[in-house]
């Protein structure tokens, strides 16, 4: 039997760009087989949307609520819900990407 697939769009608040943030997000994706994408966004957060499995995704979350060294998280925004099924690998947009 397949996994549901459910959907993870998450804000991180501290110091988490200039950090490696998002390629420690994109390697973690990989790993997990998680679709989706991690961007640097204008207010000084780091924004990341993935779909997959509930316990891929929760491991992925932990992972964002530690960071990478070098990083301060002082805040993870989290809001869950169906998979659109849309996405079909993880990437890192830049900055000023168009969300999905």
């Amino acid at each position: 039997m397949t996994p549901v697939q459910e959907r993870l769009d998450a804000t991180v608040r501290g110091r988490v760009q200039g950090v490696g943030f998002r390629y420690m997000v994109l390697e973690e994706a990989h790993r997990l087989g998680l679709a989706g994408w991690v961007a640097n966004e204008p207010d000084g957060s780091v924004r990341c949307v993935a779909e997959g499995p509930r316990e891929g995704l929760q491991l992925l979350l932990d992972m964002l609520r530690a960071g990478p060294r070098g990083a301060r998280v002082d805040e993870v925004n989290v809001t869950w819900g169906a998979a659109a099924g849309t996405m079909t690998r993880f990437s890192v947009r830049s900055g000023g990407h168009a969300g999905d």
